[in-house]
């Protein structure tokens, strides 16, 4: 096997063991970059033990920037890893994974970033028993706090789920979900984040309305938003228990909510959920 008259033979394979582990990404953008960061803070994995494969440098040089390696042979990246993320575009997925199939063996772990593209279907482009596991992430990610689910395939048993979560677990929440759970996921969190920034930009308007500066309000919803949240997963309280806490007999909250009601806010985001899981799931069957 030869790439870009480099002779892919003459690389050892490497194996994974479990003081040093060998990381690939077959693409490197915007979501590849937050996780790659998430293990590299958390101490996971040292930079040099990176290796990412993009078609041009664009978004390689914040790669170099991190210390990592970087090419632009997909092929070379499962050569010299052990777990190897699919980070691709999801229309050229598929000739990607025809590109790399002769260098995928026994010992690689291969997790799938890629939206719409089913377990069923990297196993079947994939050679047989390969360990296949697919993760579905969210944007806040790159800053740590992302929200994750991910699940196995047929060959990938407990010792590959509970590397993955303990390596994701760095870039956030993690969870192991059942795969139609990941289309639920997408429309709850992946592009639910767009929810909530609508809705802390509508927060912040409605100060601005009032008379409060504008960076300042934005700072302030941000922080509110940030302080929810945080309460809700420290607590282990139901939303609705926390909310109540908030209103007083006659107080602002619950006129506030009065309003909130009116609009029907909480039946459009369950609308705007159920929308983008029917359409994580129509991508699926394209």
């Amino acid at each position: 096997i030869s790439a870009g008259g480099v002779a892919l033979g003459a690389w050892p394979r490497v194996t994974m063991e479990a003081s040093e582990l060998w990381v690939g990404f077959v693409g490197a953008g915007r979501m590849a970059g937050g996780l790659v960061r998430g293990l590299l803070q958390a101490g996971k994995v040292p930079a040099s033990n990176v290796l990412a494969s993009a078609p041009s440098d664009k978004n390689l040089d914040a790669w170099r920037e991190l210390g990592c390696r970087t090419t632009h042979c997909n092929l070379e990246v499962v050569y010299r890893s052990t777990l190897v993320f699919l980070a691709t575009k999801p229309h050229i997925l598929p000739g990607v994974l025809e590109e790399i199939r002769p260098a995928v063996g026994s010992q690689h772990i291969v997790v799938s970033l890629v939206a719409g593209v089913t377990i069923q279907t990297l196993q079947r482009l994939l050679p047989p028993g390969t360990k296949v596991l697919r993760i579905m992430p969210n944007l806040p990610c790159v800053v740590q706090a992302g929200a994750m689910v991910f699940s196995r395939g047929s060959n990938a048993g407990d010792e590959e789920a509970a590397l993955l979560k303990s390596l994701l677990s760095s870039c956030g929440l993690c969870e192991e979900v059942p795969e139609s759970y990941i289309d639920i996921h997408t429309g709850l969190s992946g592009s639910g984040v767009a929810y909530v920034y609508l809705f802390a930009e509508a927060l912040a308007e409605g100060a601005v309305k009032m008379g409060m500066p504008g960076a300042l309000a934005s700072r302030i919803a941000a922080q509110t938003l940030l302080g929810a949240a945080k309460m809700l997963l420290e607590t282990g309280e139901h939303p609705a228990k926390l909310r109540g806490d908030v209103c007083t007999p006659g107080g602002t909250t619950i006129y506030a909510l009065h309003q909130l009601e009116k609009g029907a806010l909480r039946a459009t985001i369950m609308d705007a959920v159920e929308a983008a899981t029917n359409r994580a799931c129509d991508m699926a069957k394209d």
